[in-house]
Parts: structure tokens; C-alpha cells; sequence
């Protein structure tokens, strides 16, 4: 109680009427869930009938759930790549908020030339997300240079490029890291292999190039644009999630990504799955959407700092959140912000928005700011 006096009593003296400072109080702390209830497709998959989508999500799932039960069962997500093949029998599951690879196969006869194979596969996957199905047991097309170069070694500390040091490194996994574990009533062979210390530091210098271009283009700061990537996705190129977002900065082809397109590319439509999955078109389209948002949505926010603050929240809980958190009237609520410090607004967004994720969400990108600027990024 001592702690809300003082904070009420600092707030007021900033200028602020008691009225706007009580209902900081007021908020309702309920979180809203904006997750749809179906992954959303991906490249070259399905048309936009619901019905077809809702078929492939219950086949995918039911094929994945036969094969591994339903404690076990992965799904690719933001922060991790799952991709099953052979039948569904193995699979190749990267953590990137870990660093870990993990290559497993639940097949019954000759696992470990299942396994050796799966392990091929994930090392030599191509850096190209649009051309992996992520919800199948599609082959994938194994050329070009692979997503985890670099990010992986091998017995010998080298990088794994080339398909007969793939199936090198694999001989050596299978003869001296070796596991088993039970799924339901059957073993699982699997290996487990650490990526190197620095692995998100060599996802973002692929795209560093990127990231200068769509900062100068927009005038929005790298630091920024690196804090966002690294929150939306760890730099992952293959990441999707539950609210239909694709790629590095996870926009959504509905909302941000319908305005890029009439705002800013003057062009009608969306961009596609595939658009979205084009790391420089990701990119280009996330740091546009910020322009937007700085130029149109809360211009008439006058700190710069405050300003910040809101971009950044509303990137992830959209413009009516932020000033939801401040008052049910736009107009109201954009007085509030402009009497208060930014400080202050920092406070009300991390504390008072309406939604816990976009809480936290301000919090973890100002975070990874801070990082960058201190070259921990």
C-alpha cells in the first residue's frame, strides 16, 4: 500500500488528474486469448476454405499423435523447429530458446538407419522456409546452404555443409551419443546435439544487411528491429505461430501486413505465407508496419520516447490496446499519454494494458534493446 501511495502521489504531482491516475487502478487485468483455434497453413498447402484447412490440421495432427502419442506430439512453432518425415516415424526438433537439435525416430526396424538418415536431413535442410512443409512428412529438398550452418559442429568442429560430412557427423552421433527413451509402448533412438554458444548471434548476422536497408528505408532504429526479431521469433526463418504470423517479425497477412500493403506498397490484398517467409520481405514488411504505426495509428504522441514505448506495444497488442490502457476514449486516452513521462508510460503499459502477453512483451523487447546496444545480440 505504501508502494501505490507513493507511486499515486509522483503521478499526480506530474500532472496528472486523479481521475486518469485511479483508473490506472481500474484496468481489468483479464488476459484475451487472440490465438486461433487452428495452425495456420503454410506455403503451397491449402486454399483459404476453412473446412480444408480444418482437414489437414486433424490429419497432420492425428498422423503425428498415432506415431507419438499425445504427451509426446511437437508442433513447429516462433522459438522452434519441428519437421517429421519418414513417415512420420522420425523427426528433427531445434529449440532455439535452448540451443539444442534434437533427431529422433520411433521406427520399429533398423532405427538407426532411420536415424542416420533423419540426422542428414536436419543438418542439410536448405535456409529456405518456403520450401519445407512443416505440417506433412514431406521430403525435403536437400540444396543449397543449409539453415543451421554455423550453428552446428561437428566431431571435429567444423561446420556441416556438405552431405558427406553430414552422414560423418551422423555415424559419430549414432556410435557415441546415442539414446533410447519409451514413447507409449514403443523405443525411441534419438541424439541430442548442442548448437555453438553464440547461435542466435549467427541467425541475426545473416540478417544484418537486411535489417540496415529496412531501417534506412523506414527510419525506424536497428536496435529495434533486431529487439523485435529476437522477441517474435529468435531469428528463426522457419517461424509460425497459433495467430496465423509467419516468418522473423511473425506478422499476421490479415492486419499488419493488409496495411503495409494499402499504406504503404499501395497495392491491394495481403502478402502471402510465401511473401512473409522471405526473410528481406519479412523484414521489409515488419519494419514498414512500424512506420505506419509511428506515422498514422499514434502520431499524436509527442515524446519520442513515449512514442517508443507505445510502437513497441502495440506491435505485438495493436493500437486500441495501448490506449485502452489509459482510458476507453481514444481522444482521452491520448491526453493521458501526453501528460504523462515516458517513464511513466513504460509503467502503465508493463503494468495496466489490458493484456499480460503485451505486459510482457514491452519488457522483453526493451530488454533485448538494451542487449543489442551493449553488443550482446
Amino acid at each position: 500500500m505504501k508502494k501505490r501511495a507513493l507511486l499515486l502521489s509522483l503521478l499526480l504531482l506530474s500532472g496528472c488528474s486523479r481521475e486518469f491516475v485511479e483508473k490506472l487502478y481500474d484496468v481489468d487485468y483479464a488476459t484475451t486469448n487472440r490465438f486461433a483455434k487452428n495452425l495456420a497453413p503454410l506455403p503451397g498447402q491449402f486454399t483459404k476454405d476453412a473446412a480444408a484447412l480444418d482437414r489437414l490440421i486433424n490429419s497432420f495432427s492425428g498422423q503425428v499423435k498415432r506415431h507419438w502419442g499425445d504427451h509426446d506430439s511437437l508442433i513447429a512453432g516462433k522459438r522452434q523447429y519441428v519437421k517429421y518425415t519418414d513417415g512420420y516415424l522420425s523427426r528433427a526438433h531445434v529449440d532455439f530458446v535452448r540451443g539444442l537439435v534434437i533427431v529422433e525416430t520411433v521406427a520399429t526396424t533398423e532405427p538407426e538407419t532411420h536415424l542416420k538418415k533423419a540426422i542428414a536431413t536436419t543438418l542439410l535442410t536448405p535456409d529456405n522456409p518456403a520450401g519445407v512443409d512443416l505440417y506433412s512428412d514431406s521430403e525435403i529438398e536437400l540444396n543449397g546452404k543449409p539453415f543451421l550452418y554455423g550453428q552446428v559442429l561437428d566431431q571435429e568442429g567444423k561446420a556441416v555443409e556438405w552431405s558427406w560430412r553430414a552422414n560423418k557427423f551422423a555415424d559419430y552421433l549414432i556410435s557415441h551419443k546415442l539414446k533410447k527413451r519409451k514413447i507409449r509402448y514403443q523405443q525411441a533412438y534419438y541424439v541430442e546435439i548442442p548448437m555453438v554458444a553464440d547461435h542466435v548471434n549467427k541467425r541475426s548476422y545473416k540478417y544484418a544487411s537486411i535489417v540496415r536497408d529496412a531501417s534506412r528505408r523506414y527510419g525506424i532504429p536497428e536496435d529495434l528491429i533486431y529487439a523485435i526479431i529476437k522477441t517474435e521469433s529468435s531469428f528463426n526463418p522457419y517461424a509460425v505461430s497459433h495467430a496465423n504470423a509467419y516468418g522473423l517479425m511473425q506478422v499476421v497477412p490479415n492486419t499488419a501486413g493488409a496495411d503495409v500493403f494499402k499504406l504503404v506498397k499501395k497495392k491491394s490484398g495481403k502478402p502471402s505465407p510465401q511473401y512473409l517467409f522471405d526473410p528481406a520481405k519479412n523484414i521489409d514488411t515488419g519494419t514498414a508496419y512500424f512506420y505506419i504505426l509511428r506515422n498514422r495509428y499514434l502520431k499524436e504522441v509527442r515524446n519520442p520516447q513515449s512514442l517508443h514505448y507505445s510502437m513497441i506495444s502495440a506491435y505485438n497488442g495493436g493500437t486500441g490496446g495501448v490506449l485502452k490502457t489509459f482510458d476507453s476514449n481514444r481522444k482521452r486516452a491520448m491526453n493521458d499519454i501526453n501528460r504523462l513521462q515516458p517513464n511513466q508510460v513504460y509503467w502503465a503499459l508493463t503494468n495496466k494494458h489490458p493484456k499480460a502477453e503485451a505486459r510482457r512483451y514491452l519488457q522483453k523487447v526493451t530488454k533485448f534493446q538494451k542487449e543489442f546496444n551493449q553488443g550482446k545480440i
